[in-house]
């Protein structure tokens, strides 16, 4: 049985006598070594052994022959048939008989190698992790960004140095490292403090994700800082929502820069509209003056006051692009007649249509009314057209309709022109962007017309779409609300 046992065993077993000679040695350990039995059981202990570890295992079984102890368990190198090492963990227990004299040791060999394998590689894994740790760490520590990471449940799990310092500004008496604490944050205006549903980390603890929300941080107005701050959730292996990462951008001196920007525009646009009214009343008198002036001089007049009022119309634009800041009042709404609205800007476009060479194709129903703020919406229909007859070629045309529901009207400005670059599209809105075929034939304008109109619009709830392909043309469609 106890043979049996042992060639059974999934363990390397052997039988060594107290000289070291291998009396018998099971399937599992010939397999270990990769010698035949018969092979095996001819050599000693020594042969299999190591070169470096023969005189430790020697020593070691002197001890247990001396009657030290009658077992032991040691790892130790063994060295297979065909030169290779293996590592193995000996356990051996010495029997005797029954006047104590040595008769065999009994021995069982469990190979270390694919666990010391093991070992190595998950040495080597946690030296690279350790590595990469270190590596994030620096890169935490050294973005000009305050960093957060938060668990689900918007507890803090950690932020940077940067982040601890907008901390110490929004919470001077201290932070408790968790979503939604009370503490010195101003909403886009700075004219109140943020609820705690409206704090940037309560948002992202619920899950939701965004993009450059404009905070203010800090009690004192002389050392508040502008904070843009964006999240992303952080999901587990099974897709369930495990926390979220915030970054928190200072952007304190682009805000001041933008403050500068628009009090100047502001302060010179006020200072040129005075003078360009006055100037255009005399010029209106003049060329209604009596028949005595000449044709050519009469000529010269008409393109002065083109001119003048084409700057009139650019002042108009810097004045409201510095006025019309986040939180400012825009529009001032009343009932109006859209299609007046339209139709006075069409007629008042039709001279400079004619000049380009460019005809309309008017298509407005009889009336419609609607509670807008009409003088803005003739600045969105002025631009929209003047952009329409800038970028048509002669013969071509420019199109504008109107539709209504009882909810909603539709506006349209469509025109054969030249069309726009898939390139210029994405910011085609964004202030001071001009595209590039307006650049490649200089044509005079300031990249405001279209800023102008979608935020006139966006005030009213509206929304305007444009769509455009190079060599077909252009349409403008403003939805608002009535």
């Amino acid at each position: 049985m106890w043979q049996l046992a042992m060639e059974h065993s999934p363990v390397g077993m052997v039988v060594i006598s107290p000289d070291g000679s291998i009396l018998e040695a099971n399937t599992a350990l010939c397999d270990m070594l990769g010698y035949d039995r018969d092979v095996l059981t001819s050599l000693t202990a020594q042969d299999i052994t190591h070169p470096d570890d023969v005189v430790a295992d020697r020593q070691l079984a002197m001890e247990v022959l001396a009657g030290g102890s009658d077992s032991l368990r040691v790892t130790k190198r063994y060295v297979r048939a065909d030169g290779s090492v293996m590592v193995g963990e000996l356990s051996l227990v010495l029997m005797r008989d029954d006047s104590g004299d040595p008769i065999h040791f009994i021995s069982h060999v469990v190979d270390l190698s694919e666990r010391r394998a093991f070992e190595a590689r998950l040495e080597s894994a946690e030296e690279q992790i350790d590595v990469e740790r270190r590596r994030a760490e620096a890169v935490f520590e050294s973005v000009a960004v305050g960093l957060l990471l938060i668990d689900a449940s918007g507890n803090y799990l950690t932020y940077n140095s940067r982040h601890q310092r907008l901390l110490d500004l929004a919470f001077p008496s201290g932070h408790l490292g968790r979503a939604g604490q009370d503490g010195s944050v101003l909403d886009v205006d700075q004219t109140r403090l943020l609820t705690r549903e409206e704090m940037p980390t309560v948002r992202a603890a619920a899950g939701e994700e965004f993009e450059n929300v404009l905070v203010w941080a800090g009690d004192d107005p002389q050392t508040r800082r502008a904070l843009s701050v964006s999240a992303r959730s952080v999901l587990d292996r099974a897709g369930t929502f495990a926390g979220a990462a915030l970054a928190y951008h200072d952007i304190t001196e682009m805000m001041s820069a933008i403050r500068v920007k628009d009090n100047f525009l502001a302060s010179i646009s006020h200072e040129l509209r005075t003078p360009l009214t006055s100037a255009l009343a005399y010029l209106e008198l003049l060329e209604s003056a009596d028949e005595s002036l000449e044709p050519a001089v009469r000529t010269q007049v008409a393109a002065v006051r083109r001119n003048a009022m084409r700057l009139s119309h650019l002042v108009a634009n810097l004045l409201f692009t510095a006025t019309a800041t986040p939180g400012a009042r825009v529009i001032d709404p009343f009932r109006v007649d859209l299609v007046l609205v339209l139709g006075e800007a069409v007629e008042a476009a039709r001279s400079n249509a004619k000049d380009a060479g460019v005809t309309f194709d008017v298509d407005l129903p009889e009336s419609v009314s609607a509670l807008v703020d009409g003088m803005r919406l003739r600045q969105v229909a002025d631009n929209l057209i003047a952009n329409a007859i800038k970028f048509t070629l002669p013969n071509g045309s420019v199109r504008v309709e109107m539709s209504a529901t009882e909810d909603q009207v539709e506006i349209v400005v469509a025109d054969s022109g030249e069309g726009i670059e898939e390139a210029d599209l994405a910011d085609i809105f964004s202030t001071f962007v001009r595209g590039a075929n307006a650049r490649q034939r200089l044509v005079p304008g300031t990249g405001l017309g279209l800023t102008i109109v979608r935020t006139i619009v966006e005030a009213h709830g509206g929304e305007v779409v444009l769509e455009s392909e190079v060599g077909v043309g252009t349409t403008v469609r403003l939805s608002l609300p009535r």
